[in-house]
């Protein structure tokens, strides 16, 4: 199974959290591999602290199903989203603010954020993706 190395997690990280001090917000981002493991993971100073876990499920949730987290909200309580967020004991979080990540169109991980807007959370993984070279879309 191909995966994000721990260059390209420090890369989405790093932009990430930039371009969240530059929206002024304080935000936690967690990269992982296409299992859900996390590969990195960084909390702003001053951001909350059940922010690395929210972005971690946030992160998880995108890469089990290869798509941003965002779109699996409406369904979030149907029978396989509970099953699945019961089967993983919380930590999947269908809500907007993680994508996935692909390299030459094969999932490689999926990024997440936490702490602002779901919208600013996406944006600053969007950022850090696209930094890293890589696509939120394959």
């Amino acid at each position: 199974m191909s995966s994000l190395t721990l260059t390209e997690a420090h890369e989405i990280i790093s932009t990430g959290l930039a371009k969240a001090e530059a929206t002024g917000v304080l935000i936690a981002i967690s990269v992982v591999d296409p299992r859900g493991d996390l590969i990195a993971m960084a909390r702003m100073d001053g951001a909350p602290w059940r922010t690395p876990a929210i972005s971690r499920g946030k992160a998880i949730a995108s890469a089990c199903f290869g798509r941003s987290s965002g779109e699996m909200t409406d369904g979030s309580q149907s029978p396989v989203m509970r099953a699945v967020m019961a089967q993983l004991d919380g930590d999947f979080i269908p809500g907007q603010g993680a994508l996935p990540v692909f390299r030459d169109g094969v999932l490689v991980g999926a990024a997440g954020g936490s702490g602002a807007a779901s919208q600013e959370d996406e944006d600053a993984v969007r950022a850090g993706i696209e930094a890293a070279g890589l696509s939120a879309t394959a």
